[in-house]
């Protein structure tokens, strides 16, 4: 768990862009939190720390900030990272999920060899909002044969309810948020 002075460092780098990207839309903006190196390291070390709690084994990291945040973690942890990536953007033999947007459908891809049996992987994003970019990565995980050891994001957008719509997916797996709003 993350302790206060760490929540308010993370907090106090975090902006909010009014009607972005659209009209009505606070957006969550974390590029002064990595062009931060204390705040940015005190989230790595969070992340990193998570990984240790869960008995994770590599780290799944979600395009794009979710590669941001995950690379660092993985490195920090002493883990692989593993992307998972928008279809068409791997090389090679993929496996592949569909999931639901607002407005349609988008798919993700992991490369097969990547993960297997006797993996614990977490999954690391930048944001939960409705969590369907986080049930298909772990359905991603799961379908290579590998052990979801949880979920970690930087925020997550409690109105939104994402996390009524993973929970039942992740079968007990954590899910942590660094920060709700």
């Amino acid at each position: 768990m993350t302790d206060a002075s760490t929540r308010d460092l993370l907090l106090s780098r975090i902006r909010d862009v009014a009607d972005h990207p659209k009209p009505g839309i606070v957006f969550k903006d974390i590029t002064p939190l990595l062009a931060d190196p204390k705040a940015f390291t005190a989230l790595t070390d969070a992340l990193a720390d998570l990984c240790g709690a869960y008995g994770a084994t590599k780290v799944v990291g979600l395009e794009a900030r979710g590669f941001i945040l995950a690379a660092p973690v993985a490195v920090r942890a002493g883990l692989g990272f593993i992307p998972v990536r928008k279809a068409g953007k791997l090389p090679g033999a993929t496996l592949s999920q569909s999931y639901e947007l607002e407005y349609g459908t988008a798919e993700m891809e992991v490369h097969a060899e990547d993960l297997g049996e006797g993996d614990r992987v977490i999954v690391i994003d930048d944001v939960l909002a409705t969590g369907g970019t986080a049930e298909a990565s772990v359905e991603l995980v799961r379908r290579a044969g590998a052990e979801v050891a949880g979920v970690a994001v930087l925020m997550e957008l409690g109105f939104l309810d994402g996390r009524a719509r993973l929970e039942p997916v992740l079968r007990g797996a954590p899910l942590e948020a660094l920060l709700t709003f």
